[in-house]
């Protein structure tokens, strides 16, 4: 495996009216594309939610996935980071390898 190979994979979990702040931020950074996918239902802080519960879609959660490379992503991390400090989210970072590094 080269070093093209391995890149970070960034999965954030937040509010759908986040959304753009977090794309906004990984573009300015320099991510050339992510994946967004809505988060169904989930479990945490001793409270379960579910996706269409609420009057507004506001409340909605989405999965935001960016795989890039680590320099790259860092910069964007400690901003969505302070971001989360006023929202509701969950953010992982891990070590992927990827088979085809030209599209990263």
């Amino acid at each position: 495996m080269t070093d093209d190979n391995k890149k970070l994979r960034l999965e954030l979990i937040i509010e759908s009216p986040a959304l753009r702040r977090a794309e906004d931020l990984l573009r300015d950074a320099g991510a050339t594309g992510w994946t967004v996918v809505p988060a169904m239902s989930g479990f945490g802080g001793q409270t379960r939610w579910s996706r269409g519960t609420d009057i507004s879609e506001a409340t909605d959660m989405v999965v935001l996935i960016c795989i890039a490379d680590e320099d790259v992503l860092e910069p964007a991390l400690k901003t969505i980071l302070s971001m989360l400090d006023r929202r509701i989210g969950v953010v992982n970072v891990s070590d992927v390898r990827v088979l085809r590094p030209g599209l990263f």
